[in-house]
């Protein structure tokens, strides 16, 4: 392997771990057992959630788990639960611009705002067989073989319009922010060199990204896909440990977008 691609995978791995995003789905039976009983006090304490603005209910914790990803609903993927490892608070996230905030939370996966209830899964894209066979450049050997993506699915229920402000300040951040900013996130420093709107069609409302990262001079892409159905936003941010290794870009994660759309619809 090519001194540059060596490189190239280690800025890999840190992002992945900046983000959040890890590189296998294993169940946490202790943890799934602890989330399903908190799940079920929220729901019991919270089945009546008042209507935001547009008429939309606040979904409970207990009613967001019923829609969130498992196991068997994405074909090739493996989906887990995200454990309290997993996760990370906006007061984690800081930036040298102000107006980039919400954008840095999002994408670093930390909830944006106050949302009523909130959920997280882990959803990772199992690599083609044979992949790494395909091609005799080193480079694109190694994103072939490890031509994985992996997603970080967090669902977040508002209340009195918060889904909706939720996206409107996500998108007048990343007008402000497009041309990048510094982010911080659990002591490290990443920089975020471009934003740029992709199309992407779901739920009520729907926009995408691709983000620019820049770590030792090495660049590589990440998503961030913001769906709102009713008064719930499911937030995605994807990275594809092959594509960053070879410093190149990639699809956004479509399987995942779609099924995460159907099971809130």
């Amino acid at each position: 392997m090519r001194p540059t691609v060596i490189r190239r995978t280690a800025v890999a791995a840190t992002v992945m771990s900046l983000a959040l995003l890890t590189a296998a789905c294993g169940s946490d039976t202790a943890d799934g057992d602890a989330a399903n009983k908190d799940s079920g006090k929220a729901g019991a304490s919270s089945s009546a959630k008042p209507a935001d603005k547009a008429g939309a209910k606040a979904l409970s914790a207990a009613e967001l788990e019923n829609v969130s990803l498992a196991q068997g609903d994405v074909k090739g993927h493996k989906i887990a639960k995200a454990g309290p490892a997993d996760a990370i608070s906006g007061d984690d996230v800081t930036t040298d611009k102000a107006a980039c905030d919400a954008f840095a939370d999002a994408l670093m996966g930390a909830k944006a705002g106050q949302p009523a209830a909130s959920t997280q899964r882990k959803v990772v894209s199992e690599p083609k067989k044979g992949g790494d066979k395909e091609s005799d450049d080193p480079a694109e050997a190694f994103k072939a073989a490890f031509d994985i993506t992996t997603t970080l699915v967090t669902l977040a229920s508002y209340e009195d319009g918060g889904a909706e402000k939720t996206l409107s300040g996500l998108r007048t951040a990343a007008t402000e922010c497009a041309s990048g900013f510094t982010l911080t996130a659990a002591g490290s420093k990443q920089k975020i060199v471009k934003i740029a709107e992709v199309p992407v069609k779901s739920g009520e409302e729907a926009v995408a990204w691709s983000v620019t990262v820049e770590a030792e001079g090495e660049k590589s892409a990440m998503k961030l896909i913001e769906i709102r159905q009713g008064a719930t936003v499911a937030s995605l941010t994807s990275l594809n440990l092959g594509a960053a290794g070879a410093g190149g870009d990639f699809e956004l994660p479509t399987a995942v977008i779609d099924a995460q759309a159907a099971k809130l619809a």
